[in-house]
């Protein structure tokens, strides 16, 4: 991987392919690795960048207050991309919302996979998540908290281990374990996100939900389509929370016709 770095900090990121720029944004218990089964294809046709956020994967935890937009920005300024398409994973995906709504005039078309909504009113469910989560961090037990998001975010409250392809669960416990040791920092520092109108988002839009995903994410979707103008939603059967590592081929089918167009 290549670094941006500066007197902020350092985002780490990766470029394969040619042609119109897509950025990929990974979800928050993953890093730019979660796209290694639709990247092949997508670079056939465009320039594909993956980095990591602050404090994922190999991009530093940050030291001091900081944008997720800015920095998406900022790598977009050091690549000399005027406008793409961008794609956003879980929390990528209210990064690349944020993103969109603050900078419109860089944004081609715009895809969300199972973005999260400021606010919500989580069922009772996901508060039980949070606190099983918390409470083994409290004791220090990182193992435990890294279950308890693999079996949230990978299983999925609809099937077994069984039934989720054989290797997943490896590749995406080193991510998560970063992503939960580099949680508390990553907290104090962020400036979050807003609650600005997506309805001001005017680009094509895609939002993307697994059938196998916990119901607010769904629910959650479902408000995203009814709410940004003209965007559609597709549902991947054999998904739960991400799509990109359980369905990449059906992912990548869905992504093309909002990929296309003109090179920036």
């Amino acid at each position: 991987m290549i670094t941006l770095a500066d007197d902020l900090g350092h985002l780490s990121y990766v470029v394969s392919g040619d042609g119109p720029p897509v950025v990929l944004v990974h979800a928050g218990v993953a890093d730019h690795r979660m796209w290694d089964a639709v990247v092949p294809a997508l670079a056939e046709r465009h320039t594909v960048v993956r980095y990591d956020l602050r404090g994922f994967g190999e991009s530093a935890p940050p030291a001091g207050p900081f944008s997720e937009t800015d920095d998406l920005r900022r790598l977009l300024d050091h690549l000399g991309h005027e406008r793409v398409r961008l794609v956003g994973a879980s929390w990528g995906g209210r990064v690349a919302v944020e993103f969109t709504l603050s900078h419109p005039e860089r944004v081609h078309s715009l895809a969300l996979l199972a973005p999260p909504w400021p606010r919500y009113h989580w069922s009772a469910d996901m508060i039980a998540y949070d606190e099983a989560e918390t409470a083994a961090l409290a004791a220090g037990d990182l193992d435990t908290a890294v279950r308890v998001n693999l079996d949230m975010w990978l299983r999925g409250p609809a099937r077994t281990w069984d039934d989720v392809a054989a290797g997943l669960a490896d590749r995406l416990r080193g991510p998560v374990r970063t992503s939960l040791v580099n949680q508390a920092v990553v907290g104090e520092h962020s400036q979050g996100v807003t609650t600005r109108d997506v309805a001001a988002v005017s680009v094509p839009t895609l939002v993307g939900i697994g059938r196998l995903d916990v119901a607010d994410f769904q629910d959650i979707a479902r408000r995203y389509a009814g709410e940004i103008p003209g965007a559609t939603l597709v549902e991947f059967a054999t998904a739960a929370h991400l799509v990109a590592l359980d369905a990449p081929t059906e992912l990548v089918a869905a992504l093309e016709p909002f990929l296309a167009g003109r090179p920036e």
